[in-house]
């Protein structure tokens, strides 16, 4: 026979059959897009603007949605009721996490953020109360924040009130938190260890986005030396990137939006004053500096499909069936950038988190640390940071662009795992 006959008929049994095992592996999985053999709807999603992709694809099939990348099945939810239903009603069923292949070779199934099962509770479980044992949530953490950012605001006297990409500073900041936690230590902003960290853990973002103990190993103890350096690893990428990120892109808004950030100097005027170092206390006392930064993080929509969860069996879920280990894809944006929730989402407005009277609002749907079992570990000191540095910074400089803040673009430069705000430069002014 023709060697090219034999080539057209095999590749046609193989495509086939790649249609046959992804159309009798749905069962009752929610309805899709059809997929193409091998490849799936990968052609049908935009990798730069996922989150939009996903918004389009449930207006046509519903808040339950099945997509294939490759011949494996992954469940979309999208909006607010269909994520709360799985992540806090359903939350043991929707707790694993699911499959994430470049964090999956360099952790090897070691750390906090990419484990399951038993691994990951117990390894959840020490972290928490390591965490507390040195210091989270207590007290003596807030001094070491505060010192921190006395420190931040020496560093940005240093700029002599000159042009300046806010990148690095911010960094060693949020780093040197989780280095007085996990180390009892901090590094000086020129330590070019700390430096080279910095850039090679932004470097690793921009691309997801486009030992402890003598002891001898064994399989059956979570606690070997591997996984803790994981676990620590995890820790410093969690605890670092995401709160520099979040205050690099608010610090791009407050530009874009002066008035908005003379009422928070005003409020701070009135509550705090220029000399007294700002402490968590303010906060309940600062609604509207409390709306702009939950409005800051609302707006960004910083990891906007969260990290992949997994069923961790088979269950029942709006009538479907979907099998144990199928990765489950929650759009984060779908909750923050609700128009129910918050009319017009697209625009940056401290009103969303105000109400009428001008009181703090909470909101159900803020859901910018995740929710449910895979929480953020560190979202009280992720808040905490947030708070005293950006009011720290506020009391004490006057932000100045270098454009006109009409012509400030605050699109991310990146849509696929995370967002990041595009480069920019700008002036501390001191008071």
């Amino acid at each position: 026979m023709d060697p090219v006959v034999v080539l057209v008929l095999c590749l046609s049994c193989w495509l086939l059959f790649s249609l046959w095992k992804q159309s009798s592996g749905k069962g009752k999985l929610p309805p899709g897009p059809t997929p193409l053999p091998f490849i799936g709807n990968i052609l049908q999603v935009d990798v730069k603007d996922i989150s939009k992709s996903l918004s389009n694809l449930s207006k046509a099939y519903g808040p339950v949605f099945t997509l294939y990348f490759g011949t494996k099945p992954t469940v979309v939810l999208h909006g607010y009721e269909v994520v709360k239903e799985a992540l806090i009603d359903m939350g043991e069923e929707f707790s694993a996490r699911g499959n994430f292949p470049i964090a999956e070779k360099l952790n090897k199934g070691h750390g906090i953020l990419f484990t399951n099962g038993n691994r990951w509770k117990e390894i959840r479980r020490f972290s928490l109360m390591t965490l507390r044992n040195l210091g989270m949530g207590k007290s003596d953490l807030e001094s070491r924040v505060q010192e921190e950012a006395c420190h931040l605001v020496e560093e940005l006297r240093k700029t002599n009130a000159l042009p300046c990409d806010p990148t690095l500073i911010l960094g060693c900041a949020s780093c040197n938190v989780i280095c007085s936690i996990i180390f009892q230590n901090c590094f000086d902003y020129t330590d070019q260890t700390l430096i080279g960290f910095l850039k090679r853990f932004n470097e690793n973002f921009r691309i997801l986005s486009s030992t402890w103990i003598q002891e001898k190993y064994n399989e059956q103890l979570e606690f070997t030396s591997e996984n803790l350096t994981n676990t620590a690893a995890d820790l410093f990428a969690a605890g670092t990137g995401t709160t520099s990120t979040t205050l690099r892109y608010g610090l791009l808004l407050l530009l874009k939006h002066p008035k908005i950030t003379a009422k928070v100097q005003e409020e701070i005027d009135h509550v705090i004053g220029r000399h007294q170092t700002p402490c968590m206390r303010d906060r309940s006392r600062m609604p509207y500096t409390n709306a702009v930064l939950h409005e800051i993080q609302r707006y960004i929509d910083l990891v906007p499909n969260s990290l992949p969860h997994a069923v961790t069996r088979d269950i029942k879920f709006r009538n479907y069936v979907i099998p144990k280990g199928t990765t489950i894809l929650i759009s984060l944006t779908s909750v923050l950038h609700d128009d129910q929730e918050y009319p017009n989402p697209e625009i940056f407005d401290p009103a969303h988190f105000l109400d009428d009277s001008g009181n703090f609002k909470k909101s159900d749907h803020f859901m910018a640390f995740s929710t449910g079992k895979r929480q953020c570990v560190g979202e009280g000191l992720a808040r905490m940071e947030l708070f005293l540095f950006l009011t720290t910074i506020l009391q004490k400089f006057t932000l100045k662009s270098l454009v006109d803040p009409k012509d400030i673009d605050t699109t991310p430069i990146t849509s696929g795992f995370g967002h990041n705000p595009p480069p920019y430069q700008l002036c501390f002014i001191p008071m």
